[in-house]
């Protein structure tokens, strides 16, 4: 939305109350038929938020997971299969936590049989696959709710950040960096280590990824203490940092751009891996002008890759952040809290710090969205671009270095970049139902 509309949305008060009321209209006190997908891990972190509503369905590739997600909802019916779980009957709505490669196909298949759609991040693994996810959903969208799950977004330092950059607190935007500094490496695709166990269908786990044989140590955790699990680097099952953290934070600097997809993308860092990631890595996107801000380059770092602070304590106290940088200073930020740096400051390298406190119900809001009007802060329109194109930015560290975009049509004018936008997906699987 433009810098007007934005503006005014926010004079409107479109929040949402701890009670999971809209403001302005709106109940949730109808409850939705919904379906879990992915069920251990990640998912588990999402029970509370939706036990209120009629879990009708849960799937899980496996068994185990299955069997402790039904001690918590025992009405529910249970799947391996979620292909099979989107079908049953009554069900509106559908939360995805599943690996990455799978987000795009069941947000599709789901929002083509018209249901509702929570999903987790990244949206898409390729271009491709965050084009079509718009495509149906713009299709859908006069019936149906979607919500990315980047839930930091509900964070009120987003709307603030947003709000400064667009009212000019740094004067005219001349670019935009975000960082992410998890590091999580690997040497290659894990080797073969003996059978799956009986609980666990990893054929089914696979799904539309290449054939792979089996090891224990894709389902470890690489980080302690988070979800991430050692899929999540290698090409054929996720997209790194880029659709890891890079999602949260790219977020954050998105949100305040009111951005459409780059015209160029420009990548350098390790070098290339045909089976895994990289973990250092900066990007660069040509993002086009629109009615409040010129034409800007907006930059993703990651893996050990900073941009150099305006100020030598600018980025202290920030793990993952991002920085504005306009002509009259910069804006830097992480989740919570946020700096202004004027030009010439007189604080050197004392950069004051200003906390945003509060926030909004994230999945309430989707809920809410299920009953209501629709409408959701991170629907699959926002979400898809935004995903696209941190996207592009590894098409380009593939192709070399730099590629062109026409984003009416989704092509870069070189057939071998261009097929770097999609992927093969294994027999008896597909992006479409």
């Amino acid at each position: 939305m433009g810098r007007r509309r934005f503006l005014g949305q926010s004079a409107a008060g479109l929040l949402i109350l701890p009670s999971g009321t809209l403001f302005g209209g709106g109940s949730s006190a109808r409850r939705l038929n919904l379906a879990l997908i992915g069920v251990g891990g990640r998912g588990t972190e999402h029970f509370d938020a939706f036990a209120g509503e009629n879990i009708a369905a849960l799937c899980d590739i496996d068994e185990n997971h299955l069997a402790a997600a039904g001690e918590r909802f025992p009405g529910a019916k249970h799947y391996t299969d979620w292909r099979h779980c989107l079908d049953h009957p009554g069900v509106e709505a559908v939360v995805c936590s599943t690996t990455d490669h799978t987000h795009a196909p069941i947000a599709i298949q789901a929002m083509q049989r018209g249901l509702h759609v929570f999903c987790e991040k990244p949206l898409a693994i390729t271009v491709e696959e965050a084009r079509e996810t718009r495509r149906v959903y713009l299709e859908n969208r006069h019936k149906i709710a979607t919500q990315v799950c980047t839930q930091l977004h509900a964070n009120h330092n987003f709307r603030r950040v947003a709000e400064l950059v667009r009212e000019g607190a740094i004067g005219e935007l001349h670019s935009a960096d975000a960082w992410g500094t998890r590091q999580i490496p690997s040497d290659g695709l894990l080797p073969p280590k003996g059978d799956p166990p009986p609980h666990l269908h990893f054929d089914l786990w696979l799904a539309s990824a290449p054939p792979h044989p089996y090891n224990p140590g894709y389902f470890d955790a690489p980080v302690p203490g988070t979800n991430c699990l050692n899929w999540n680097m290698f090409w054929d099952f996720g997209a790194g940092q880029v659709g890891d953290m890079g999602s949260h934070t790219m977020d954050l600097a998105w949100n305040a751009l009111d951005a459409e997809p780059p015209v160029e993308a420009t990548a350098k860092g390790d070098p290339f891996h045909p089976e895994v990631t990289p973990v250092k890595l900066a990007t660069s996107f040509a993002i086009p002008a629109n009615d409040w801000r010129p034409a800007i380059d907006l930059r993703w770092h990651q893996g050990g890759a900073m941009p150099e602070p305006p100020v030598e304590t600018a980025f202290y106290g920030i793990g993952h952040g991002v920085m504005f940088s306009g002509s009259d200073g910069w804006l830097v930020a992480n989740f919570g809290a946020h700096a202004i740096i004027p030009k010439g400051t007189p604080f050197g390298n004392r950069v004051p710090r200003t906390g945003v406190r509060g926030g909004f119900n994230f999945y309430q809001e989707w809920l809410n969205a299920c009953k209501g009007d629709l409408q959701t802060s991170c629907n699959f329109d926002y979400g898809s671009k935004m995903i696209e194109t941190m996207l592009l930015g590894l098409v380009a560290f593939r192709a070399g270095g730099k590629v062109s975009y026409d984003a009416a049509s989704g092509t870069t004018g070189d057939a071998d970049t261009d097929a770097l936008l999609t992927k093969t997906y294994r027999e008896g699987w597909s992006l479409h139902g």
